[in-house]
């Protein structure tokens, strides 16, 4: 036990100093702890996900919800507006294209059937939000491309789990209702984010009732976990309704809400402390949360790694042709055009999700499973690679002529701070 807690607390310190060198190396801190999690689970053998029992699962989640709630806190309503037409353009183009793209390959060279394959493909299709959100925070991205990635990933989520959910239905029943997955894809989102609007709005008129009581700077944090456990138990996004929340909460000046005189007296804001807090929670939670995706990533064969190393090179590939015609606009810099295109990794949505098609008794379940964990560990490693290289000269050429923007915005502009 007293390894154990050691332990807990150098990670902490070393998180720090990863963060430190990632402003002065572009190492991304996430890549490495990652790779202290493999070290520790697949190669050294010290540390499985069993030995966390169903704890790591629940920290996972937590994580996710944290760092989705104060991502949300920090995006600008107007930005989002300007960046909802982008977005969907993004998140619908590379779900669609990386789905195709996976289920190509997996039927061509891991000999999979048509459904198996295409389980395969959506599964992979999303950005992980536990991923993206923090890169974009580091990165120091401008508002709008950010707040796309944020975005994306949040809702990609949402098509990953709704999609294989009505694949697993078609293989195991042999049918699936078209209007039903429709609907369920629209219900998932607009009811969740009615449900984190609501909940924001009721939340800030009793928050200044809640600071009156002592020890409740993690209240608004309990909230939001309420906020999702309510969503996902009536079969909504519990990730939408968490970002909605944090929108919502950062941003009821600017949906007009203080025109009302009877709103604007009775509510009461988060304040500097309460963001710095919640950044915090996002620091240490990220921290843990990689630690254990790389523990509970698994090698099976080596022709996986070259399959899956195909995936995501073609992925990759297909972003840079998809942004290059959506981010025509001036207002998007080389850097921030070449990053969109980079910041497509898997995470452990993607995971958890690859162990459903054995659950169900899918033909090929074992295969999905082990390719989507190598998938996501290639991605997140082939991200960091990029965006570590990116610096070089000859490198943002290359993105310059694919991407048809010019070098030298990049050296011109300093990046804003974003999400």
């Amino acid at each position: 036990m007293a390894v154990i807690i050691l332990s807990i607390g150098l990670m902490v310190f070393f998180s720090h100093f990863l963060s430190l060198q990632f402003k002065k190396t572009n190492i991304p801190d996430v890549l490495v702890l990652m790779a202290i999690g493999l070290i520790l689970g697949p190669v050294m053998g010290w540390i499985s996900p069993d030995d966390f029992g169903k704890a790591g699962s629940v920290i996972a989640t937590i994580a996710l919800v944290v760092i989705l709630f104060e991502s949300g806190t920090s995006i600008n309503l107007e930005v989002m507006g300007r960046a909802l037409n982008i977005t969907s353009k993004i998140a619908i183009g590379s779900f669609i294209l990386t789905a195709v793209i996976v289920t190509w390959l997996a039927i061509i060279f891991l000999e999979l059937t048509l459904l198996p394959a295409l389980l395969l493909g959506v599964i992979l299709a999303g950005t992980s939000s536990a991923v993206v959100i923090p890169m974009v925070g580091s990165l120091k991205m401008a508002e709008k491309p950010g707040t796309v990635l944020v975005l994306e990933s949040a809702l990609t989520d949402v098509l990953c789990i709704v999609g294989v959910f009505a694949l697993l239905q078609v293989i195991t029943q042999g049918d699936v209702d078209a209007g039903k997955l429709i609907g369920g894809v629209f219900a998932a989102l607009i009811f969740a984010a009615a449900i984190g609007f609501l909940g924001g709005i009721g939340w800030l008129f009793v928050l200044g009732k809640v600071r009156d009581f002592p020890n409740t700077i993690s209240s608004t944090l309990a909230y939001a976990f309420i906020i999702y456990g309510v969503c996902e138990f009536l079969g909504f996004s519990g990730a939408i309704a968490s970002l909605s929340l944090g929108i919502t909460i950062s941003n009821f000046k600017e949906m007009g809400l203080g025109r009302f005189h009877f709103l604007n007296k009775n509510i009461v804001s988060l304040t500097t402390f309460d963001l710095a807090f919640y950044g915090e929670a996002v620091f240490l939670l990220k921290t843990y949360f990689f630690v254990y995706l790389g523990i509970s990533i698994h090698f099976s064969s080596p022709v996986l790694f070259v399959v899956a190393s195909g995936m995501m090179v073609l992925v990759f590939l297909m972003r840079i042709i998809l942004t290059r015609f959506i981010y025509k606009s001036p207002e998007f810099t080389l850097r921030d055009t070449a990053i969109t295109t980079m910041l497509a990794p898997k995470g452990l949505a993607a995971a958890v999700l690859a162990t459903l098609p054995m659950q169900y008794g899918v033909v090929g379940g074992e295969l999905i499973r082990d390719t989507t964990y190598m998938v996501v560990l290639i991605s997140i490693s082939l991200t960091a690679i990029l965006i570590i290289i990116y610096p070089n000269k000859l490198i943002q050429k290359f993105y310059s002529a694919m991407l048809n923007k010019p070098v030298h915005v990049v050296e011109k502009e300093k990046p804003q701070s974003s999400v």
